[in-house]
């Protein structure tokens, strides 16, 4: 559905009309259509979920009802302020995109509970401060990109707990001063 802006809706099939759907890429859908296609629908199924360049503020909360969600993709969704708490009921995600989201300015506590979660993507969240402690407990997580986090001051020490972290980029975090003595091990 990439840039299909003049589409008015899609048929309603009710809450079957998407049970059987296990990927769903909706870049740069408007707001409309987005809505539309999550609204009232079954999406139980969904694996892999890309709103990429998605030009709202705030994400719609039924989107986090995707029990089996592995792979969310919200790249580009540059207005996009800040990912909510229920964000933890996504529990198979295994790669959450951030990338160029440019007004992201933290993440929730929440994000910790992700135990599925391999690979997080915030590069280029200029605005991002800071991390969350619950960090510490992505017990799965072996990428994590924060290059361009140019706003980012400090690591939490809780960051060194990442035992299956492989690779971590730090490139043009400009106002990172050090790493936290947690990661020395």
């Amino acid at each position: 559905m990439k840039k299909c802006v003049n589409l008015p809706t899609l048929s309603q099939t009710g809450s079957k009309g998407f049970c059987n759907l296990r990927l769903v890429d909706l870049t740069e859908a408007s707001p409309t259509i987005v809505e539309n296609c999550i609204q009232g629908r079954n999406l139980n199924n969904v694996k892999w979920l890309c709103l990429k360049n998605y030009t709202i503020q705030k994400l719609p909360s039924n989107l986090f009802y995707c029990s089996q969600l592995q792979v969310f993709d919200l790249s580009g969704c540059s207005n996009l302020k800040k990912i909510p708490s229920c964000i933890r009921q996504l529990n198979a995600l295994k790669e959450l995109d951030l990338s160029k989201c440019f007004n992201l300015k933290k993440l929730p506590s929440s994000i910790g509970q992700l135990n599925a979660l391999q690979e997080l993507d915030l590069s280029k969240c200029f605005n991002l401060k800071d991390l969350p402690s619950s960090i510490g407990q992505l017990n799965a997580l072996q990428k994590l990109d924060l290059e361009g986090c140019s706003n980012l001051k400090e690591l939490p020490s809780s960051i060194g707990q990442l035992n299956a972290l492989q690779k971590m980029n730090l490139s043009w975090c400009c106002n990172l001063k050090k790493l936290p003595s947690s990661m020395d091990n």
